[in-house]
């Protein structure tokens, strides 16, 4: 039963995982499209009750993200549900679009 105690005692020492990161406090890494998700995304996307899934929301973006890049980027681009057609972002490229894409859903850096 002593190495059971130890075991016990050291699990207890594990760290904690760490909480969340604020979803506002979040931006993508490239400057550009830093740019493009502070003046069309953040607004709803980092907004708790906005009805957006918020960015890096794992267990919000999960699903999603199974549905494939090709069909959350005809979202963006047509619209779907509450949001509105091009993301409220006119100045975006289909790579921007998608580049947003990944970084909301914690995918960012990554190619599918």
């Amino acid at each position: 039963m002593p190495f059971a105690a130890a075991g016990l005692a050291l699990a207890a020492c594990s760290p904690a995982p760490a909480p969340p990161a604020d979803p506002a406090s979040l931006s993508p890494k490239d400057a550009h499209l830093a740019e493009l998700y502070d003046g069309a995304c953040k607004a709803c996307h980092a907004a708790a009750g906005s009805g957006a899934p918020l960015v890096q929301d794992k267990a919000a973006w999960a699903p999603r993200w199974k549905q494939g890049e090709d069909v959350l980027l005809d979202h963006v681009v047509q619209g779907y549900k509450g949001m509105p057609a091009l993301g409220q972002c006119a100045a975006c490229t289909p790579d921007d679009f998608k580049g947003l894409i990944r970084f909301l859903a914690g995918h960012e850096g990554k190619t599918r």
